[in-house]
């Protein structure tokens, strides 16, 4: 849960996070995840093929290990589930560290996609000193509202924005302090937020990328919001969008209002 509007503890993990995370996947270039961690930014997500953002921690961890937090994990395989440990050890290698923050189970979108035995070897690197926190990304709500509050995760990576919104009634509510991190990822639905969609007012403004990530980072529950700039000028202008606060309540209004459009616009996509 939020401390304030800028830094959360991640649930119970006791883990203390910037608010605004930083995804890299190919961008935004190193000297963009450089001056994110000068600006604060601790929480980094990265796919293992994620090799820009992999060698940027790689290099800061001598300097500054433990005021970084490395989300990663394996991808769930729908047929069958990968090998975590191998994984995991993959990792470890690629960043040159001896443990994982947050290691996740990563695109699940129904329970049966969590064999039962998932569980019992992600609690394994847990006891093992090899992760911090475990936990899943998922597309099920309903799924991902249960472990999230029954006490199975300490971390869910879930979608939230302003065309998005079915957490608050799915996941949010549940939710007590000390139970599971929220880290929620497209902010700006793809983009699609950012954008005019088609019969929308020509005369009519549109949202700003500071606008959705303070539209998702005015819900309490949310402890982390990831973002994914182009470039460093994307990054230092979400950033600063920041110093806003939590969006007032017509700007709050206006973004469900536009939500709701793009949501009726595209659903399906």
């Amino acid at each position: 849960m939020s401390d304030d509007f800028l830094h959360a503890t991640l649930g119970r993990t006791g883990i203390k996070v910037f608010r605004l995370g930083l995804s890299g996947t190919y961008r935004p270039g190193k000297g963009a995840i450089a001056k994110a961690m000068d600006a604060g930014i601790n929480y980094f997500f990265c796919y293992g093929f994620d090799g820009q953002t992999i060698r940027a921690l790689r290099e800061s961890f001598p300097a500054r290990r433990d005021k970084l937090v490395v989300s990663t994990g394996a991808y769930n395989l729908i047929l069958g589930h990968p090998d975590l440990r191998r994984t995991l050890e993959k990792r470890l290698r690629q960043l040159g560290t001896d443990y994982i923050d947050i290691f996740l189970y990563l695109g699940v979108c129904h329970a049966k996609h969590l064999h039962p035995d998932i569980f019992e070897e992600l609690i394994r690197f847990r006891d093992e000193g090899k992760v911090r926190a475990i936990g899943i990304s998922c597309h099920d709500r309903s799924l991902a509202g249960k472990l999230a509050s029954d006490g199975t995760l300490d971390v869910a990576m879930i979608r939230y924005n302003a065309a998005h919104r079915g957490a608050e009634q799915e996941i949010f509510p549940g939710l007590e302090t000390g139970d599971a991190g929220i880290v929620s990822y497209t902010a700006t639905r793809w983009g699609y937020l950012l954008r005019r969609p088609k019969g929308y007012p020509e005369e009519s403004a549109l949202p700003t990328p500071d606008q959705c990530y303070r539209f998702v980072l005015s819900n309490p529950a949310v402890d982390v919001c990831l973002n994914a700039p182009w470039n460093e000028k994307q990054l230092e202008e979400n950033i600063a969008g920041l110093a806003k606060g939590p969006l007032p309540p017509e700007e709050m209004a206006f973004m469900r209002r536009f939500g709701d459009f793009v949501h009726r616009r595209y659903r399906g996509f």
